[in-house]
């Protein structure tokens, strides 16, 4: 492995950072540093099964009289709700959509990552790990990934056991594939579908222990606001989207897997109904929200063709395996049709730039560098303000190498979704792409365990910030999500109800009816303001903020005017808001009130996070720290850590707690993909 040394996983690697830069205060409190205190030491191949084994049980006789709330029915959210109602646990499974099948994890299209080493091209967990810690620009916990790249190979088993129909070779074998970031191919795939076809796997175990009564569904209802007694997460309240009863719902222990933040910059591939606020109302009642600036924005997206538009679509990363990224080296051929620039006047800036890894370098370099280009006037397709907002993703050497026919069987699905949007044909002329925001990196703060710091609150899948780092590697969010569903948390989760059977909190315990009339009052509020002013026009506005300012590049100038544009929105908000219709009923804008007014607050959190972290890392790109041939520069000196924000109340500043990342099995190096 180039570069890269094994170690035994006993001793620090490296030092605690020591901040030197502040370019954020005045706009936050310091706090006391914090560290997991759940996390295992020794080797770190033997961490997780140590851990496993130190682990209390819980006797099937008590876990019948143990109730769990699990928010989200996602991948993270499905698999759980599947596996702890197996287990005989007493399963609550709440979510917006009319079904689960509508969750977001439906849109992960190109595949997921395990260890298999099925190619036999050199895979194996250590290199899965390193993979995923490099690409995440060592700013992850290294004991966390390489538990995700143990289980990763228990994953594909359980899905075929599932009757999910992964692609295969001509021997009967699973096939794989590359993604961005790596050299081998451990990408397991459904065609251009595989988070549907996964997703489906995990709800069919779910509705299994349905029918068998182990869990209860609630689709139509969101989570507005989380229940803590005596300091411990004890359950929701939630409104029913189609009635609008407020209800509440009590248990032992709550699962937050409610997905990612990306449409607090309203343009993004992310569902229209995806939003932070399950995430946010827990972060107001004291959950940490860690590294809330790392954002993923994905390089294979069909590019914004104008103001109209509220939704992008993805593009599966997978297309970069067989597609080729090109742009004219010359501005005045922009406007051709690209089948007439000759091979001499093409810019591969892809393949020029980082020959090692080509088209498959990790998602945050495409991106930034698809930025570049267009930056330079090099863009294509249509003008969308002053400029062209598009690259070439160009099929014709795979048709040429391969034939049409095995292109189809690779990715038909995928053209056929792009030709519907765009109207053009791309196996005859190149797709046109543009970077856009996708994932978060983000997320609750978690331990080992993938509990809050809110005992009895855990956080599973992209809703917390573990595993990823400062960038994602593509086909890693399925295998997250999963993990943590199938086989993390019912491992981590047993040690806290363990403690159990746990007093039972009644609806008239002062916790619950403050938690009640909190929700009560911000929905009359909403409905009392009566503005001139819709909430998506808000939620455009602060979009607009967060892309231009909190986006591909960000800056120190940048930054603070835009924490002040957020300032200046959300007062106005609160005073010039219009919500229309009423509370008992069902009620689209009340709905989007509440999700865009907690988008406002993590837009401005975002922007405080990336403006105190003066480096370059993932996803995240300061302008001010960049190499001499424009790559992101990381201070592993000073920014080494997990940056994890106490809400400080709606008058009072964020609190800005560190957790120091020591590696003990891998050593910190600037990426280089070249």
């Amino acid at each position: 492995m180039a570069g890269s040394t094994l170690h035994d996983g006993l001793t620090p690697l490296n030092q605690a950072p020591e901040q030197k830069s502040d370019d954020a205060r005045g706009y936050y409190t310091p706090g006391e540093k914090i560290v997991d205190a759940a996390a295992p030491t020794g080797p770190i191949a033997d961490r997780w099964t140590t851990r496993k084994f130190e682990n209390r049980l819980v006797n099937p006789a008590n876990r019948r009289k143990l109730d769990i709330i699990i928010v989200g029915t996602g991948l993270a959210g499905g698999a759980a709700a599947a596996t702890l109602g197996e287990a005989g646990y007493n399963v609550k499974s709440f979510c917006y959509q009319d079904s689960p099948r509508r969750a977001h994890s439906i849109a992960a299209q190109g595949g997921i990552n395990a260890a298999k080493n099925y190619k036999e091209d050199g895979d194996s967990v250590f290199r899965l790990f390193y993979d995923t810690v490099k690409g995440g620009d060592y700013r992850s916990r290294e004991s966390n990934v390489y538990r995700l790249a143990e289980v990763s190979t228990n994953i594909i088993d359980q899905c075929v056991a599932q009757g999910v129909p992964f692609a295969r070779e001509y021997g009967g074998l699973l096939d794989n594939r590359s993604f961005g970031g790596v050299q081998v191919s451990r990408t397991f795939y459904a065609r251009g579908q595989t988070g549907q076809q996964l997703l489906l796997g995990a709800y069919q175990a779910m509705e299994r222990q349905v029918a068998a009564g182990t869990v209860q569904q609630f689709t139509r209802h969101e989570m507005l606001e989380l229940i803590v007694v005596d300091g411990k997460a004890r359950g929701i309240i939630a409104r029913d989207l189609v009635s609008g009863e407020i209800e509440t719902h009590l248990a032992d222990v709550v699962v937050l897997a409610s997905g990612g933040y990306g449409n607090v910059f309203y343009l993004s591939t992310n569902a229209m109904g995806s939003n932070v606020t399950a995430a946010w109302r827990a972060h107001r009642k004291g959950a940490y929200m860690a590294n809330p600036c790392y954002t993923q924005i994905h390089p294979t997206c069909i590019p914004v063709s104008g103001e109209h538009q509220s939704k992008l679509t993805l593009m599966s990363e997978s297309l970069r395996n067989d597609g080729r990224i090109w742009v004219p080296k010359n501005k005045e051929d922009c406007t051709k049709d690209p089948r007439d620039i000759p091979e001499e006047d093409r810019d591969y800036y892809l393949e020029r730039i980082y020959p090692s890894f080509g088209n498959l370098v990790p998602r945050d370099i495409a991106s930034r560098q698809a930025k570049n280009v267009c930056d330079e006037g090099r863009g294509v397709g249509p003008m969308v303000g002053d400029f062209r907002r598009g690259v070439y993703l160009d099929f014709s050497d795979a048709i040429k190498r391969l034939g049409e026919d095995a292109v189809r069987e690779k990715y038909d699905n995928l053209f056929d979704m792009y030709e519907r949007i765009t109207g053009e044909n791309p196996y005859e002329v190149p797709m046109r792409i543009y970077p856009a925001v996708h994932y978060v990196m983000g997320g609750l703060w978690v331990d080992y365990h993938l509990q809050s710091n809110i005992p009895g609150l855990f956080v599973t899948g992209e809703a917390n910030f573990s595993d990823h780092g400062a960038n994602r590697l593509g086909a890693s969010a399925l295998m997250q999500g999963l993990a943590d569903g199938y086989f993390v948390l019912p491992n981590t989760i047993r040690d806290y109800l363990a403690d159990g059977p746990f007093e039972k909190v009644d609806e008239g315990h002062p916790a619950v009816v403050e938690a009640q009339q909190a929700v009560q009052n911000r929905v009359e509020k909403f409905l009392s303001i009566n503005g001139t002013r819709s909430v998506d026009s808000y939620h455009r506005e602060l979009g607009h903020i967060m892309w231009e300012y909190c986006g591909m590049e960000r800056t120190e100038a940048g930054l603070r005017k835009a924490i002040d544009m957020i300032r200046e929105l959300k007062a106005d908000f609160w005073t010039n808001v219009r919500v229309l219709g009423a509370a008992d009923t069902l009620n689209q804008s009340l709905e989007k009130a509440g999700r865009v007014a907690d988008f406002i607050e993590l837009g401005e959190l975002m922007c405080i996070d990336a403006l105190n972290r003066r480096e370059s890392c993932g996803g995240h790109f300061r302008a001010e720290s960049q190499t001499d041939d424009g790559e992101a520069l990381r201070h592993d000196d000073e920014f080494a850590y997990v940056a994890a924000w106490e809400w400080g109340g709606d008058e009072g500043q964020p609190v800005l707690h560190k957790e120091d990342l020591i590696y003990t099995a891998i050593e910190m190096k600037q990426r280089s993909y070249k």
